[in-house]
């Protein structure tokens, strides 16, 4: 009898041993990328917090508490509010650009035609080299020289040149162009992927109503490619806050500070400049500005991809 209730009682501990042992599996595999985001990500963004009320220049032992004083200096200098302007403008129109020219591109590109592949490539390719090497070559293109490519086209038809990255309003044009030049291609093929998975069936019983291609566009391809939007805006959006290398490698945050992003404005302060205080008041402005875009924009995805479920 005891050996009996000593076994009944033993089994129940056994299966609760099992379930905390699944319970806690899956934690043993995520302890490397803890301890990778705790290392890389929350150290360091706990130092620049702490750094941004000081005012450490990045090299001095000797660190003083100052306050508020680094975000006062970020509110008050104007060549750091250009460059938070410029970004914000930069994000927003290769955001809206992109989409708007990317979604017709796969149309096109996934209606049958001689030399599809070969079209798709290209456009694809077009993203692939870096966009630091990308803004030199366009910084030939659009060299205010009159030895410039384009200027030098214009000369040769008898037109004036064109100070295209002298100017402060066209530097600007030309860095959005290019980075929507170098990109579009990589969103189409990425919209062309989920407009390939949408049932040709819709579009036959559409047709069989009478719809019109635009019935059809705004009907059943445009809901049936909300996720990818949202993927796709989400990148978007996400690489034109942080953009650097296309922006330095065309202008170097010039005419003057039009062309200046926050980025750049960041590396400058804390490394060119020593001023490593108010590099890392303006890091963490940037990073809750990022964090509260991204929170709108993950709102708005969800509220649309609801409507259109």
């Amino acid at each position: 009898m005891t050996q009996a209730r000593t076994a009944a009682t033993a089994r129940p501990r056994a299966v609760v041993q099992r379930i905390d042992r699944r319970a806690w599996t899956p934690m043993v595999f995520l302890l490397p990328i803890i301890a990778v985001f705790v290392g890389f990500y929350a150290v360091p963004l706990a130092q620049t917090v702490y750094f941004s009320f000081t005012d450490f220049n990045g090299f001095s032992s000797d660190i003083h508490l100052v306050g508020l004083a680094n975000y006062e200096t970020i509110f008050t200098d104007s060549s750091l509010l250009t460059g938070l302007g410029f970004t914000l403008m930069f994000a927003i129109a290769t955001t809206v650009l992109i989409t708007v020219t990317a979604i017709p591109l796969a149309i096109m590109l996934n209606k049958k035609f001689l030399g599809r592949s070969l079209a798709r490539s290209i456009f694809f390719f077009l993203g692939v080299p870096s966009l630091a090497i990308l803004g030199l070559v366009w910084q030939y293109i659009f060299s205010p020289l009159n030895s410039g490519a384009l200027n030098s086209a214009l000369r040769a038809l008898g037109l004036e040149p064109v100070p295209w990255l002298a100017d402060s309003q066209l530097a600007r044009i030309c860095v959005i162009f290019v980075a929507v030049w170098a990109a579009v291609g990589w969103h189409a093929t990425l919209y062309l992927a989920y407009m390939q998975a949408i049932p040709a069936d819709l579009y036959e019983q559409s047709q069989v109503d009478g719809a019109t291609g635009r019935q059809q566009f705004f009907h059943i391809t445009l809901p049936q490619l909300v996720p990818a939007i949202v993927v796709s805006s989400f990148l978007l959006i996400t690489g034109g806050l942080r953009v650097y290398d296309l922006p330095y490698a065309m202008t170097k945050g010039g005419p003057g500070h039009a062309t200046n992003t926050i980025t750049q404005s960041i590396i400058m302060k804390g490394l060119s400049q020593s001023d490593y205080g108010v590099g890392s008041a303006l890091a963490v402005l940037f990073t809750l500005a990022c964090l509260g875009v991204i929170a709108a924009q993950l709102r708005l995805a969800g509220s649309v991809s609801r409507r259109f479920a």
